[in-house]
């Protein structure tokens, strides 16, 4: 058994060394010429518990004198580091950004070290890890950057730690990106550096991850309010990375349903961009190649999503690729815009988005329906094709318009016939629950009322032979806010003042929905019996559930 007094004895001799040690080279001029001193202080590393503590902080102090001896300094540390002691652990931490103060060769080594410390259990040791890699990031953001991001992984170099990973993603969230405007300096070369950082490491993640670099690239001063329409096509070409359009889809594989979740929140993601600038062809021909002729085929709560987001995106379409893509709109409004005593139900918002579609692509592109439709416009080009006779289409649009106006008047009716009895329900209701779910169903029907009357809106101009196609926003799609009052466009694709009854009538009935470009469940509640109203929504931004090309994103 040792004997205490004596334990006591050596600790004094071992401390009293290392500050006789540190004393010595804090005096020397020349203090590459101490290296037994330095070496002293390694040695006393391996001993008590106090002596270990103040090596710790006397290796890394004199570390860039000798060079010779790096690797031991360092290894040394380390060592103090694995110790079960709290303190010494600690304090060995607090030790490790001196390292590379004056020989920054070593940051990347020693961010390595750290990063493997986040996982550390104790609070007060992990605080001193994020502590040493902020002041790590103060000393040399770009290279404390891109040593923490090597964690992260990129598709050619993945990371081989799932839950360092993790934790490094956390810090970056919680202590970087906050931080930005601090530690980004210079601010347009850090932003720069960042950027590429995060379009690597974007092609192998999850969707809650991608939705985080997103948001706070489109913070950087580079992707600011001021920055041109180049910068906001480097953002949505990252968007496009991730939706994978390079891919085939595959309608029959059960991973696809991870595709199209994946595609449907990357264009809404992808969509303020598309308002400042960025071209949506990509998006619009994946849709068109890949989608759009399997559609049928797609789950029922997908199809209203895509519905949905390729009306959101289809007020910035380009001529040629409206052009292109008005075929497909209008086979899919034929298909659900049933003719007369056909007995098909009818989807309500189905037909809101692609007459929405339908008119945008349209203004972008009018002669082109005349081969679709039948209609007569004329633009002097060969594309007219007014010499040949499309007139069974005009004929088969009419009748099938004129049905969808009588089935969207009738439904219009049974909606405000429910509004009256949920008012009469409302004002009997008597517990907080009930008064919700009437609320609730008001809300339904307030916005089937705003369906309906964008559909009649934009169906009564397509009667024309020579129609004039809505190309501004005077329609507001159903599940979006409401807009504020302002001064009608003119828009109109053949010129002259698009009548008044094109507008949007709904406004007076409209409530506060989710907001732009969400997507809700049933638009109306299915008690209203002889209605139908499509499959749920769900959620966008559902947060794709693994990290990976060939991992479900649920």
């Amino acid at each position: 058994m040792s004997d205490p007094a004596a334990t006591s004895t050596d600790d004094a001799i071992h401390i009293e060394k290392l500050y006789e040690f540190g004393e010595r080279l804090s005096e020397s001029k020349d203090k590459s010429q101490n290296v037994k001193d330095y070496q002293g202080i390694m040695d006393a590393a391996k001993t008590s518990i106090k002596a270990k503590q103040l090596a710790a902080q006397l290796i890394p102090r004199f570390f860039k004198f000798f060079p010779e001896l790096s690797s031991q300094a360092v290894e040394t540390q380390i060592d103090l580091i694995e110790q079960e002691e709290l303190g010494v652990r600690v304090q060995a931490i607090r030790g490790l950004p001196l390292f590379c103060k004056d020989t920054p060769e070593y940051l990347s080594k020693i961010v390595d070290i750290l990063v493997q410390l986040l996982a550390a259990e104790e609070i007060v040791e992990r605080d001193a890890v994020l502590k040493a890699l902020m002041s790590l990031l103060r000393q040399d953001v770009k290279a404390s950057l891109s040593a923490l991001f090597k964690h992260i992984g990129t598709v050619e170099e993945p990371s081989t730690d799932e839950l360092i990973r993790e934790k490094v993603l956390s810090f970056v969230r919680d202590k970087v990106f906050p931080l930005k405007a601090e530690l980004l300096r210079p601010q347009q070369e850090m932003e720069r550096h960042i950027t590429d950082l995060i379009k690597k490491s974007s092609e192998d993640v999850t969707g809650a991850e991608f939705t985080m670099f997103m948001d706070f690239l489109k913070k950087l001063s580079i992707f600011g309010d001021k920055a041109p329409s180049e910068r906001m096509k480097e953002l949505v070409g990252i968007i496009e990375g991730q939706a994978d359009l390079d891919s085939a889809f595959d309608v029959t594989h059960v991973s696809d349903t991870d595709h199209i979740d994946r595609l449907i929140s990357c264009l809404y993601m992808a969509l303020p961009f598309f308002l400042r600038g960025a071209s949506s062809s990509r998006f619009l021909n994946y849709l068109n190649k890949h989608i759009i002729p399997v559609f049928d085929k797609l789950p029922e709560e997908r199809k209203l999503d895509l519905l949905k987001a390729l009306a959101e995106i289809s007020p910035f379409t380009l001529p040629q690729d409206s052009r292109q893509v008005l075929p497909s709109v209008v086979q899919l409004l034929k298909k659900y815009m049933p003719r007369r005593k056909s007995g098909e139900e009818m989807n309500f918002t189905y037909v809101e988005c692609l007459l929405y579609v339908f008119h945008h692509l349209a203004h972008k592109a009018p002669n082109a329906t005349n081969s679709l439709c039948g209609y007569k416009i004329v633009t002097g080009q060969p594309s007219d094709r007014l010499g040949e006779d499309f007139s069974e289409f005009y004929t088969d649009l009419i009748e099938r318009l004129s049905n969808v106006e009588d089935l969207t008047r009738a439904t219009m009716r049974k909606l405000t016939q429910g509004m009256t009895e949920h008012n009469k329900a409302m004002a009997a209701a008597k517990s907080d629950d009930a008064k919700d779910s009437i609320k609730t169903q008001k809300q339904n029907t307030t916005t089937g009322l705003r369906t309906c009357n964008n559909i009649l809106a934009m169906a009564k101009p397509l009667h024309a032979k020579t129609p004039l196609f809505i190309g501004d926003k005077s329609i507001n799609l159903s599940w979006k806010e409401v807009a504020k009052p302002s001064v009608p466009s003119t828009t109109v694709s053949a010129g002259g003042k698009r009548p008044a009854a094109t507008t949007n009538g709904s406004g007076n009935m409209a409530k506060k929905g989710r907001g732009a470009g969400g997507l809700q469940n049933q638009l109306v509640n299915r008690a209203l019996e002889g209605i139908s109203y499509g499959g749920r929504g769900s959620l966008r931004g559902r947060g794709w559930g693994g990290r990976g090309r060939g991992r479900s994103f649920r």
